[in-house]
């Protein structure tokens, strides 16, 4: 007997396939409102009349914010959904009753939710006043209406609670332009903010969500998104196509039944019985996994909002992952910010009370190390290290421990200094992702060892993701493996970094859904990456270094992370770079002068070092190097808080610094008050370094000291002439018989035909009667430095780019450059000590007033050193979409130029030969840009700016943009700053580029006091020398965090010194005081104990006893000191503790 066929003989008739492309299209009608679909059964009830939801309203005065125990207490009034509120930046508080109609209370539904749509931003509050969720409204994909009740109202049937909505506009979850009608101009999503909105409340019902239609509204998706994403042939991609089309055909909305056969359908994709599973789907090694997911909320700290408006923000976002990790055991958080977690313990303490405990727990992680996400281009190397030394502590104090990741997605590029300062603040990793979104170069690794300029590495991970707000998609897990670029070095994982952001959010329930389904099928299949949850981010890193034999096959990458866009942003909001640079300044003379006054009071009831007054300056300047707010790219709101941050600063701080110079110099009162009073004349330098210049002050106080003066400047005042060739502490005016002594050739300004001359005995500038620089001759060497032919000056540039106004500036506007021109040129003062030019400028509706000037006497102490070339410059700005910068064309040659950064220097092509060079046109740069030859240079000096270019042989500062998208009034009106042209003889290396720099940015406070207390006065040194090679530069001298500080206090002082290598180059230095030292130690910047160093007891050149410690330097090598003082005496062989040492 024959066997039964395997198959039936006969055909039954024809079995196409599906047409991929439409079976495709069809997928995406599962949840549609053109016909029947998902959504019609999403809901099993849903009520909104005044008999079940009861709402009161009452408005915050004004813009205000009204503290929950303040706002319950005030009048409510009525209203009804559908009402209607603001305008923008106003707060509303609704006061909530709903009582369950009888078939709610008797349903057994898994859930009943109260759902709030505002349009807008709200926090639901309990009658304690504790934050329980945020609310996003309207249709965006952050989206989050839904309050899930708790049992107590389903027992009870009522429930009462407090929403406080924000009439805030909700922030698009990416920039990108927008298309208009034809007519209309096209417009930004991150254009200006309407200050005039109105919002509605869309929502106010009680609602029962149908569980299984949603369960199954998300498996449809997974399965959609799986056969869309995959390829043709792939058989995963195959079977979700069919498994969705097959779930097409059985559902029915009028067949609740259908769902449960849909579910069960979809488990041939799934597997059988997953769901029961839970959080076990994820069972097995974490380092088994490819993809590690994570949750996140960017929150801008400002940007289309201000300050206040982030204050709430991080609590809605953060309270709303709390209800998350209730319902997902394995879901872990992250969040970044330290300055975010502060305002949230001081406005919402209970919340914070239970973050903490969440972080006992390990699933609410803070991260980051950084007071904010900084802008890492612009601030000071100093500043850098506060923002570390403030967020690490923030996170000890609070939570028990540092962080070991820097987390930072969003910013505009990163220092070749962030891996040596990530280390020294005990950050073992760094995470971003913003490279991926360079104009022209893609980022060449994944994970890899970023290779700082002082040869410190940390171990980087660029996502391959390519967002910091994953939404948690099948796209999304499998980018983090086709994007990787590292694979090759054995770093088989990749970090998914999901949750909505920029305006906060955070992760939703479907993305945890829907990461469960993916890892579900990635449990069975090998075609989709194995995701794994609830590992920190630092086992992640932890995981790469045990794949890559503890980092060995890395890759490495070297020198700064560049991106290839918002270029402009070195540039924009002039005025918001003033105040930093001079914020940070400030800042530093502080601590010093505070700390010489500590120190010199310490066995005394005088001067007390303060600690908590300084501390709160800092976090405030620290606040503004957010990455959207130090760039120029938030609204005009945001400014204005930023402004009144650095009046504050400038205020207080020069109080505090006044403060601390009276207790040094006891009597003085500083000269620039025309109504001081002294005998004398004195120099307070806060630098340690040698100078030489003028300084202006009132003609009504050099009156009084009749040797003082030496030049009439042209606005009445009087020059004083301050020598300080040793680079003391505190020097006196040079007097006129002095001067006449040195016989110092005159600086001399003329006006020859149609040229202006400035002169002294080095150099010849020539000007031409456009106000533009012809030649500038070093006399004694016969050189030309300005190009044959071109001449320096003004230029201006159409600004016009393609998207992201504030942020971005196009090559092509390079093409664009036209001269300004002077519309009149006068000599303003013709020497002795100072020869001015004054040159006027129109550019539109515009002027540009411009003091020229040339010194007698050269800013540096090097014997060859030149006079400053000087641009005062004042600008009354009124330009839209216009670029002004000032350029150089030099006689010079080089492949590179030399900008400053943190504690050190890069150096960047001047060629555009690979598309890496063209890519950098636009730069930042600190206090100077130098460009060098063999055997000559020339270094463009600023006290305000951070853009810059060199292109070829031209140099050139960046003064001022006229961006109106996002802020509209960008940069109009007033602006003062000062930049200068530095020759030097001898290259880069042989310069003093760096020191000119400092002294240009910190002049000498010049003081009067009375005649008996001068010996006193010039008794008052640095308390600190160095003694070595000349290229390490002593940069902060503070107290340590740690000392107790108080009049009384009988515990030791510390003081911390922080040092660096300045020219990239080894050195070897002698660190000397005079002070009564007990221990020196090398720290971090945390000020942790690194090593313990040797003390040498030696005599200083005037045979004093001093306390040497020797100290080695690689190059751009940063080094923070800790010395302790013995307690009770400041100075060791000194009786007033102030003549500490002279080398």
């Amino acid at each position: 007997m024959s066997p039964p066929p395997l198959y039936p003989v006969l055909s039954g008739g024809p079995q196409p396939m599906h047409f991929r492309g439409l079976t495709l299209s069809r997928l995406d009608r599962f949840e549609t409102n053109e016909y029947s679909s998902i959504r019609d059964v999403l809901f099993e009830g849903r009520v909104d009349s005044d008999e079940f939801v009861s709402l009161e309203w009452w408005p915050s005065p004004g813009k205000t914010k009204t503290p929950f125990k303040e706002a319950i207490r005030k009048p409510y009034k009525p209203v009804k959904k559908g009402f209607v509120f603001g305008p923008s930046w106003t707060h509303h508080w609704f006061r909530v009753s709903i009582t369950l109609p009888p078939e709610f209370l008797a349903s057994t539904a898994e859930r009943i939710q109260f759902e709030w749509d505002p349009s807008s931003e709200a926090m639901i509050f309990d009658l304690e006043g504790k934050p329980l969720q945020g609310i996003t409204g309207g249709w965006g994909i952050d989206r989050r209406v839904e309050f899930i009740l708790p049992e107590e109202a389903r027992k009870t049937g009522v429930w009462k609670f407090y929403i406080e909505t924000s009439a805030k506009y909700v922030a698009p979850p990416l920039l990108a332009p927008v298309r208009c009608l034809a007519t209309e101009s096209p417009r930004e999503v991150n254009d200006p903010p309407d200050n005039n909105r109105y919002f509605k409340v869309e929502s106010a019902d009680i609602v029962i969500p149908r569980m299984e239609a949603w369960r199954l509204l998300w498996d449809f998706r997974t399965i959609k998104d799986l056969a869309k994403q995959l390829p043709e042939n792939s058989p995963l991609g195959v079977k979700c196509m069919e498994v969705g089309n097959e779930i097409m055909n059985v559902f029915r909305a009028e067949d609740l039944d259908s769902i449960t056969k849909c579910r069960k359908l979809a488990e041939k994709v799934f597997g059988e019985g997953w769901e029961a599973k839970g959080e076990k789907i994820y069972e097995g090694k974490p380092e088994d996994a490819f993809t590690w997911g994570v949750g996140n909320c960017h929150i801008d700290t400002a940007w289309l909002w201000p300050y206040s408006a982030t204050q709430q923000k991080t609590a809605r976002s953060w309270s709303t992952q709390l209800d998350l990790m209730k319902r997902y055991p394995e879901y872990t958080f992250v969040a970044s910010q330290a300055q975010q977690f502060a305002w949230l313990e001081r406005d919402y303490p209970l919340l914070f009370q239970e973050i903490q405990a969440k972080v006992s727990e390990g699933q609410f992680k803070p991260i980051g190390g950084a007071w904010v996400e900084c802008d890492t281009n612009m601030p000071s190397g100093e500043a850098l290290c506060r923002q570390f030394l403030y967020g690490q502590r923030f996170y000890k104090e609070k939570f028990g421990h540092y962080t070991r990741t820097f987390w930072l997605p969003d910013s505009f590029g990163y220092s070749s200094q962030l891996p040596q300062l990530c280390r020294l603040a005990g950050l073992d990793f760094f995470f971003t992702q913003k490279l991926s979104w360079s104009q022209f170069n893609s980022p060449v690794h994944t994970s890899f060892k970023w290779v700082g300029q002082d040869g410190t590495q940390v171990v980087t991970h660029m996502t391959p993701v390519n967002t910091y707000t994953a939404q948690a998609s099948v796209e999304d897990i499998r980018n983090s493996l086709n994007n990787h670029k590292s694979l090759q070095s054995g770093a088989h994982n990749a970090l998914l970094a999901f949750g909505n952001g920029d305006g906060g959010g955070g992760p939703l329930a479907p993305m945890l859904e829907n990461l469960r389904r993916c890892r579900a099928i990635s449990n069975k299949s090998g075609e989709l990456p194995k995701v794994t949850m609830g590992s920190s981010v630092e086992d992640f890193y932890e995981d790469i270094l045990k794949k890559t034999d503890a980092g060995k096959t890395l890759p490495t990458w070297n020198g700064e992370l560049y991106l290839e866009l918002h270029r402009g942003t070195a540039t924009s909001h002039g005025s918001i770079k003033k105040g930093n640079r001079k914020s940070e300044i400030l800042l530093r003379e502080i601590e010093y002068a505070g700390t010489l006054a500590s120190i010199a009071s310490a066995s005394k009831d005088g001067y007390v070092f303060p600690k908590d007054k300084i501390d709160p300056l800092w976090q405030s300047v620290l606040l503004n190097q957010f990455h959207d707010v130090l760039p120029g790219s938030a609204i005009g709101l945001v400014y204005v808080d930023a402004e009144k941050i650095y009046a504050e600063v400038a205020a207080k701080g020069a109080a505090l610094l006044e403060e601390a110079l009276q207790a040094i110099v006891p009597g003085s009162v500083p000269a620039t008050d025309a109504n001081a009073t002294g005998d004398e004349l004195i120099a307070v330098n806060t630098t340690p370094f040698p100078r030489r210049e003028l300084a202006k002050i009132p003609m009504a106080a050099a009156r009084a000291l009749s040797s003082a003066a030496v030049q009439t400047s042209h606005d009445g005042q009087a020059y004083v002439l301050l020598e300080n060739p040793e680079g003391n502490a505190i020097v006196l005016a040079t007097s006129w018989e002095s001067l006449d002594a040195q016989k110092i050739p005159a600086a001399r300004a003329r006006a020859v035909g149609e040229t202006f001359i400035l002169s002294n005995s080095q150099l010849e500038v020539k000007i031409n009667k456009k106000g533009r620089i012809t030649s500038i001759v070093d006399l004694e060497l016969g050189r030309e430095l300005i190009d044959d032919g071109k001449t320096a000056g003004f230029v201006i540039f159409q600004d016009r780019p393609l998207n992201w106004d504030a942020w971005d500036v196009d090559v092509f506007h390079l093409e664009t450059k036209s001269d300004v021109d002077a519309s009149s040129v006068v000599v303003a003062e013709d020497g002795p000590l100072r020869a001015t030019i004054t040159a006027t400028y129109r550019i539109g509706k515009s002027t540009v007033k411009a003091l020229i000037s040339l010194d007698a006497v050269a800013p540096v102490a090097k014997a060859d050193a030149l006079s400053l070339i000087r641009f005062d410059t004042e600008v009354k700005w009124h330009e839209r979409h216009q670029f002004l910068k000032w350029e150089i064309p030099l006689a010079i040659a080089s492949e590179v130029a030399t900008f400053e950064n943190q504690f050190g220097f890069c150096q960047r092509p001047t060629h555009r030969n690979t598309t890496w060079d063209r890519a950098k046109f636009e730069v930042v740069g600190h206090k100077f840009a130098d460009l060098s030859e063999f055997g000559y240079g020339v270094a463009l000096l600023n006290d305000c700016k951070y853009g810059y270019a060199c292109e070829g042989n031209v140099l050139r500062l960046s003064l001022l943009r006229a961006a109106t998208v996002p802020d509209a009034e960008q940069d109009q009106g007033h602006h003062a700053f000062s930049f200068a042209v530095l020759p030097h003889r001898g290259s880069f290396a042989e310069s003093d580029v760096p020191i000119a720099g400092w002294l240009f940015n910190s002049p000498p406070h010049i003081r009067r006091v009375p005649r008996q207390v001068i010996s006193s006065a010039m008794n008052t040194q640095h308390p600190f020398k160095l003694s070595g090679t000349r290229n390490i530069i002593l940069d902060t001298v503070k107290r340590g965090e740690d000392d107790h500080f108080g009049a009384k206090s009988k515990k030791g002082q510390t003081v911390v010194l922080r040092l660096y290598e300045a020219f990239g180059g080894h050195g070897k230095v002698d660190l000397l005081t005079g002070l009564d030292v007990e221990s020196a130690t090398i720290v971090d910047i945390l000020e942790r104990d690194v090593e313990e160093l040797p003390l040498v007891e030696r005599k200083s050149a005037t045979g004093e006893a001093v306390t040497s410690v020797s100290l080695h330097f690689r190059g751009f090598q940063v080094v923070t000191v800790k010395l302790s003082l013995a307690a009770g005496g400041a100075a060791s062989g000194s009786a007033n503790g102030k003549k500490w040492v002279a080398v």
